[in-house]
């Protein structure tokens, strides 16, 4: 006790107050020891007096250089908060100051105690940073980035004191919900080894998503979601003068902390439900209500698009669109258009997201390892019918080109006869050289590097060594020893 009362005199003597009325204290002790002596009562009224207005002089220069130098302590940019910050720093040397604050990508950073201060304090937002101020008993200001001050006033003669309602971050928010690919498939053996409370991780992101298909298979799905607060047409300064590069709707950033949503059914802990986390419940919804309009087996068909694609089609319109077109109970569009409730829950509380994705779906492993059985039974009939076509279509092209070599053939060996009519031969040995004649002209052209072509030459040379013994007479001759028909 002893020490913090002589703490606080010591606290005060440093002050140019305190500097003041101790110099002319040990003034006077000094004076007095030395037996300097006054006369009577003019010089006491004189040192009085230059003591007052030394305390006077000492106190205006005081104000004055606070009033100046803390103009230097935070980046205002407007002229009318230098009252304001002369006021805090005012209040700091008081010891009455309020809390201090800084707001960092939506969080609230502070020193410890600082919770407990009240009365007028300073809040500073970086560029990513929105609040709003509130008393207990009413919402006040919607502040943005820059420097703000907390005011405390009075209201029927009860002294209220602002403080943050909630702040948010204006950037783009990522979030991902449900299994993560090392999660396993459904059903699947864990090996304890580790802890318990693997496990139980591992089943709380299954039920983030879990959902149940048309014929009553439950699966589950990974989904990323991109969503930030609403921003404006145009990017505008704030009042503290600073222009945030994300764009601040003082609007949306009120909408988005003070319209809370509300969970049924859930404890009272957590009832309330914060900005960021109603993106994700609402899409979670969706989801829910399109998987039961699909088969497990809809989700993976190979050809068009599949219920997977469509879901995620889906889900990016109904929080995008203000009207979508219905589906059906097999998953098919119904041509009726309807109003988006998420799209106008997300717009009044000042939300938009971005995109939707569903990156896999996890299931049992024994519905897995059917449908691999199934996507092989019918991989090997249409393998079957594939194969069939294949053997058609080379019968069909052999076919094709034996017509089309007869046809060549018949044109090569009837070059000598094109063009031109002619008398029939008396000799048929004649005609049968004039025949040979060309066909083997074509072959020595066109395949004279082929060794079976010289096979056939050797039989064309035989031919027409027999053609030209016996064309001499038209008459055939027997066949000699040595002769190859």
């Amino acid at each position: 006790m002893m020490r913090k009362k002589f703490g606080g005199i010591g606290a005060f003597l440093q002050t140019p107050i305190g500097v003041v009325l101790s110099s002319n204290a040990a003034w006077f002790i000094v004076t007095f020891l030395a037996g300097i002596k006054y006369s009577y009562p003019y010089p006491y009224l004189i040192n009085i007096f230059l003591l007052g207005v030394d305390l006077f002089v000492a106190s205006y220069l005081l104000d004055r250089l606070v009033y100046f130098f803390s103009q230097f302590i935070l980046p205002i940019q407007n002229p009318k908060y230098r009252p304001e910050i002369y006021s805090r720093v005012k209040n700091f040397e008081s010891g009455r100051r309020g809390p201090a604050l800084f707001i960092k990508n939506g969080r609230v950073i502070m020193h410890e105690g600082e919770e407990d201060k009240h009365g007028p304090g300073v809040i500073v937002l970086d560029t990513a940073s929105a609040a709003v101020l509130r008393t207990d008993t009413e919402i006040r200001d919607t502040i943005g980035p820059g420097v703000v001050f907390t005011k405390s006033y009075k209201h029927n003669n009860e002294l209220r004191n602002e403080y943050i309602a909630g702040s948010v971050d204006l950037r783009a928010q990522q979030q991902f919900i449900g299994p993560i690919p090392a999660d396993p498939p459904f059903l699947k053996p864990i090996l304890i080894s580790s802890a318990a409370k693997d496990n139980d991780e591992i089943q709380d992101r299954r039920q983030q998503t879990i959902g149940a298909t048309r014929d009553g298979f439950d699966v589950s799905a990974s989904i990323s979601i991109k969503f930030r607060i609403k921003r404006p047409a145009e990017k505008r300064v704030s009042e503290s003068g600073v222009k945030s590069q994300y764009g601040f709707d003082a609007e949306s950033v009120r909408n988005a902390i003070t319209r809370e949503v509300i969970q049924l059914g859930a404890s009272e802990d957590s009832q309330r439900m914060e900005w960021n986390q109603l993106p994700a419940h609402l899409v979670v919804n969706i989801w829910r209500e399109y998987i039961r309009k699909f088969k497990l087996g809809d989700l993976f068909t190979a050809s068009g698009v599949n219920g997977l694609q469509t879901i995620e089609n889906m889900l990016n319109k109904r929080v995008k669109q203000a009207n979508v077109e219905g589906l059906d109970d097999t998953g098919a569009q119904n041509g009726e258009w309807t109003e988006s409730l998420e799209f106008k829950q997300l717009q009044s509380r000042g939300l938009e997201i971005l995109e939707v994705r569903i990156h896999n779906v996890l299931f049992e492993a024994s519905i897995e390892d059917q449908t691999i059985q199934q996507w092989s039974t019918e991989w090997m009939k249409i393998a079957k019918l594939e194969e069939n076509y294949l053997k058609d279509k080379e019968t069909l092209i052999e076919t094709a080109s034996r017509d089309e070599g007869s046809k060549a053939f018949a044109k090569i060996v009837s070059k000598q006869f094109s063009g031109k009519a002619t008398l029939p031969q008396p000799n048929p040995f004649k005609t049968l050289q004039l025949l040979i004649l060309p066909l083997k002209e074509f072959i020595l052209n066109e395949s004279s590097a082929n060794s079976d072509m010289e096979k056939e030459l050797r039989k064309l040379d035989e031919i027409w060594k027999w053609v030209l013994d016996n064309s001499s007479d038209g008459v055939p001759r027997a066949p000699q020893n040595g002769d190859k028909s």
